[in-house]
């Protein structure tokens, strides 16, 4: 899911605006605010392009050297460093151009976005406002990296997941074939939640986004084997033909400290 944007206030007619600014423009206290936001949104943009290598095979997983620095970077991350403030009115989504993408997931309370996978493609996920509900899963695979099936056709997988996250707190990192590959997200209050995707979804290249039902273990009986107590760990998950009908994304154009292309 590729997304961005910051805080935007809808004027309830369909257009969508700009939360206000002080017409008086910004104190020198508000102006050295300005300038440090611009140089940590900017030092995220630059730490992206140097973690993922612009055409770098997708799949390929970055050092762990890379994968701290760019973790230990985005818990520094504040809400205001991206223009966000306390007020979320709706989930919204656009993008911030330029590689990788980096985006803002902004959810009102009880939004959700529906399981869906993250196909080759490592992720770091910040949560800058509220409380967030997050279940993962990765798959679970035998013999030559085969995932399980059921006689349905559902797949076998096993939960990493299922915790409610209050920012601030630590970065997640999600991988190619561990991590939560596959997850949900629940708005347990107004919350919003940067996402630095590496490579980012590409149709032509087989990253698509896919959506998933999700079924208890128990509901296909003889389809796989597990240990006594196991089964709460793990579920059966089943691709959707096509996004649900029920995800509502709105838009807004990224509007916080400006990124430099250098």
């Amino acid at each position: 899911m590729r997304v961005g944007g910051n805080l935007v206030a809808d004027d309830h007619d369909g257009r969508v605006e700009l939360a206000p600014e002080n017409s008086k423009g910004p104190s020198k206290k508000g102006k050295r605010r300005q300038k440090k936001a611009g140089r940590a949104v900017q030092r995220l943009f630059e730490t992206c392009k140097q973690v993922f290598s612009e055409g770098g095979p997708a799949g390929v997983i970055p050092s762990p050297e890379d994968v701290e620095r760019l973790r230990s970077l985005l818990d520094t991350l504040k809400p205001s460093d991206v223009g966000l403030s306390l007020n979320l009115p709706y989930f919204q989504n656009s993008g911030i151009d330029g590689p990788p993408p980096i985006g803002i997931f902004c959810l009102p309370q009880a939004a959700a976005i529906p399981l869906h996978n993250h196909p080759s493609m490592t992720v770091f996920s910040k949560i800058l406002l509220g409380s967030m509900h997050i279940k993962s899963y990765d798959w679970v695979t035998q013999g030559l990296n085969e995932n399980i099936k059921s006689s349905s056709g559902a797949y076998l997988a096993k939960m990493n997941t299922d915790t409610v996250f209050t920012a601030p707190c630590r970065t997640s990192v999600l991988y190619p074939t561990s991590g939560g590959n596959l997850h949900c997200f629940t708005a347990v209050t107004s919350c919003a939640v940067l996402d630095v995707l590496g490579p980012p979804y590409n149709d032509d290249e087989g990253r698509t986004c896919t959506y998933y039902k999700e079924y208890a273990f128990s509901t296909f009986p003889g389809d796989a084997t597990l240990l006594s107590g196991e089964n709460e760990e793990y579920a059966w998950l089943e691709e959707r033909g096509s996004k649900p009908d029920d995800l509502v994304v709105r838009g807004a154009e990224y509007r916080g400290p400006r990124i430099l292309e250098r």
